[in-house]
C-alpha cells in the first residue's frame, strides 16, 4: 500500500519500509516475523492507511505515477489505474483466493505468464513457508 500510494507518486512514506533496507531479503513485505507484536502492526497498517488516504484526497484520478517493478511499457499509471489495482489485489488476498488458486495450479503470483514474484527456485520458497510457519508458531506461543 505504501508503495503504490507513496513511491509510485512520489510521495514517500516517513518510515523506510524494512523490505526497502540494505539487508532485506526478498518476500520480507509479506509476512511478520515473530518479534514483531501485534500493536507494531496494527500501528503501522493505520499510518500507512493514513498515508495512502492523503495520496487519494491530495491527486487527481489522472495523476501520473509509475511503477519501477512492473514490466517496461505498464510502468507509467495513473491514480486511477492503482486504486483499481489494489481493489483487485485487496478482493484476491483478503479472501485468500491466491491460496486457493495456487493449490489447483502450482502457480504463484498474479499471473502464469508474467508473475510479480522473486525469482527463488522451489527450494527457497519451501525454505521461507518453513520460516514463515516457524514465526507464525512463535508468535502464537507468545501470545498464549
Amino acid at each position: 500500500m505504501i508503495g503504490y500510494f507513496g513511491y509510485v507518486f512520489g510521495r514517500p512514506f516517513p518510515e523506510p519500509p524494512r523490505w526497502l533496507t540494505d539487508e532485506a531479503e526478498p518476500n520480507v513485505d509479506m509476512w511478520a516475523t515473530a518479534d514483531e507484536s501485534r500493536e507494531e502492526i496494527l500501528e503501522h497498517y493505520v499510518r500507512a492507511c493514513a498515508h495512502s488516504n492523503a495520496t487519494i484526497d491530495d491527486l487527481d484520478l489522472d495523476a501520473v505515477g509509475r511503477v519501477a517493478s512492473w514490466p517496461e511499457g505498464r510502468r507509467t499509471v495513473t491514480l486511477h489505474r492503482i486504486l483499481v489495482h489494489m481493489l483487485a489485489e485487496t478482493s484476491r488476498h483478503a479472501g485468500h483466493a491466491d491460496i486457493v488458486r495456487e493449490l489447483i495450479d502450482d502457480a504463484a503470483g498474479l499471473r502464469t505468464d508474467e508473475h510479480d514474484m522473486p525469482s527463488e527456485d522451489r527450494a527457497w520458497w519451501a525454505a521461507h513457508r518453513d520460516r514463515v510457519e516457524r514465526a507464525a508458531q512463535e508468535a502464537e506461543r507468545a501470545n498464549d
